[in-house]
């Protein structure tokens, strides 16, 4: 009887302080529910999780065991994406609708179980059906594991920063609509910064503050969680210096303006050793080289020094222009892996497996479109069509008829990619998967195309991080460009942008045995079918192989 209360302080020491374990089990409860948006200013309810906007963000550390249990408690289906999470062997728990799960239906629930397996830095977590990732998505945050340092000088502070897009209108009828006149759907009214547009008229909120001390250094946590643009930020007066990304250290490179796609993550040290007390301008502002329409606003917030005066005039920055391409390739040729003995680059040197992937738009016959037609997507000239099984239950139940293993590696009839198009626009349609040996090293070379429009493609693997190991201009040319490629230290990612009008070459190993999306992180663009899939096979043990669907995973 003594010894009665033991169980429950080791209850304790476990749930509530895991930071005092190696790893721990954090649980999570997330509701999906309608929130009215005050705070944008607006009597519009949005789908949000706890009632949140952006999230809730989920803390753990690496190696931790994280437990999410979902609840649906609005109209829609719901899953929920882990992004950038590698998923080892948990498949089920990656969340793409209709790939490793059947959705969450209104009143259901599911628990999402995996293990932050060797990662550590900033990730996000977002809504994968439809456009509701608009308004249901937040910040993952993973720690090193206790006793572990950061790579780089410990910042006094660590500051969240989320940027998201904003539609007036309800983002489902938005899409829905798109879908059936063919058409491209309505750009966004806004950008967001933690959920605020900033000062607007009309509207008394006075948007996001960052609060800073003079003579400090803060590691900022930058997550895109936009729908369809790439973005710049600046802070007026100082530098960053970019350390990770996507959850991947890299080795440090200081900038006035950082490049974030969809899906993309960033952190970077702000010091604030060198400025003047006082209001500094945060800046976000849309990227776009190309004729493509996207909203072309500029969401604002502030930096704001702790003993500075009431009212000051706040200190202002330029922007980057829309078509600022330089911007964004000086910011992409700047990361690299940090390649450290602790934290090396452990680049694939062989491929078995070469693939060649052209991405882009086409036009499709469709009668009961406006024009008869509408926009698609596709890869390799197939536009994805989404099965009623998810593929993950087919493929280890082995259900015949909802995929076929005959994905194209390379585009049958080659073109002039880049160049003067003058064949034919429509695209073909499947559920066409690519199979991969388990532990076999895949090299993909990713090719923009300019049939309707060139445009920069951010393109997402799921299951995987993936080492960027080159780019250029126009297209890849097999002979003269594998000469450039940078098989030392290449930059770790698991969202990379493919430029307007050229090409991103990228090696991973597959050694994470399940079903894999792969797709244009421009949500737009995975409606319209620029999409695909890869299996990889179990290994020879059990440790290599896929584990089991849990009890509850949905059913369609």
């Amino acid at each position: 009887m003594a010894l009665s209360w033991l169980p429950t302080i080791i209850f304790l020491l476990i749930f509530l302080f895991p930071a005092l374990v190696e790893s721990a089990i954090r649980h999570y409860n997330f509701t999906v529910v309608l929130k009215n948006t005050t705070k944008l200013c607006s009597s519009k309810s949005i789908v949000t999780i706890n009632g949140k906007f952006p999230g809730p963000t989920l803390y753990a550390r690496e190696d931790d065991n994280v437990n999410v249990r979902v609840i649906n408690k609005v109209q829609y289906n719901v899953t929920i994406h882990w992004h950038g999470m590698r998923q080892m062997r948990t498949g089920w728990s990656d969340g793409p609708a209709y790939i490793t799960q059947c959705p969450i239906q209104p009143g259901q629930s599911f628990l999402y179980n995996f293990i932050l397996t060797g990662q550590r830095g900033t990730l996000l977590w977002h809504a994968h059906i439809s456009w509701l990732r608009a308004t249901i998505h937040g910040a993952i945050v993973i720690w090193p594991k206790k006793g572990v340092p950061y790579p780089f000088p410990k910042p006094y502070k660590e500051k969240l920063i989320i940027l998201g897009e904003w539609w007036k209108a309800d983002t489902e009828a938005v899409i829905n609509q798109s879908m059936q006149t063919g058409l491209p759907p309505n750009i966004s009214d806004s950008y967001t910064i933690n959920g605020y547009p900033g000062p607007v008229p009309g509207c008394t909120s006075q948007g996001y503050t960052l609060h800073v001390e003079a003579g400090k250094t803060y590691l900022i946590r930058l997550v895109n969680a936009a729908v369809n643009d790439e973005l710049f930020l600046k802070i007026a007066g100082h530098n960053l210096t970019i350390v990770e990304v996507d959850a991947s250290y890299t080795k440090p490179f200081t900038t006035d303006t950082i490049f974030i796609g969809p899906g993309q993550t960033t952190n970077a040290l702000l010091t604030t050793d060198l400025q003047t007390t006082g209001k500094y301008l945060i800046a976000v502002s849309p990227f776009m080289d190309t004729i493509v329409a996207v909203d072309n606003l500029t969401a604002i917030a502030f930096l704001r020094y702790e003993d500075t005066l009431a009212f000051p005039p706040p200190v202002l920055t330029t922007t980057p222009a829309i078509n600022a391409t330089s911007e964004t390739s000086k910011f992409m040729d700047n990361l690299r892996s940090l390649n450290s003995k602790k934290y090396p680059a452990k680049v694939p040197l062989t491929v078995d497996h070469s693939l060649y992937l052209t991405i882009g738009v086409g036009i499709n016959s469709w009668p009961t479109c406006v024009n008869g037609s509408k926009a698609v997507g596709d890869i390799n000239n197939v536009s994805f069509v989404m099965p009623s099984t998810a593929l993950l239950q087919a493929h280890y139940y082995n259900i015949s008829g909802i995929f076929t293993n005959d994905f194209p590696g390379n585009l049958p009839v080659p073109f002039n990619y880049t160049g003067n198009f003058t064949g034919g626009i429509s695209t073909s349609n499947g559920t066409r998967l690519y199979r991969l040996a388990f532990n076999s090293t895949v090299q993909v070379v990713l090719q923009g195309t300019g049939i309707i429009a060139p445009e920069s493609h951010p393109i997402h693997l799921h299951g995987f991080n993936f080492f960027a190991i080159a780019k250029g201009l126009g297209n890849f040319d097999p002979k003269n460009d594998p000469k450039k490629f940078n098989l030392v230290d290449p930059v770790e990612r698991n969202t990379i942008s493919v430029p307007t009008g050229g090409w991103t070459a990228i090696r991973f190993r597959a050694d994470n045995p399940g079903v894999w999306f792969l797709h244009c992180h421009l949500e737009v663009h995975t409606s319209w079918g620029l999409k695909m899939a890869f299996v990889v096979d179990n290994g020879k043990s059990p440790d290599e192989s896929l584990l089991p669907p849990p009890s509850d995973l949905p059913k369609c």
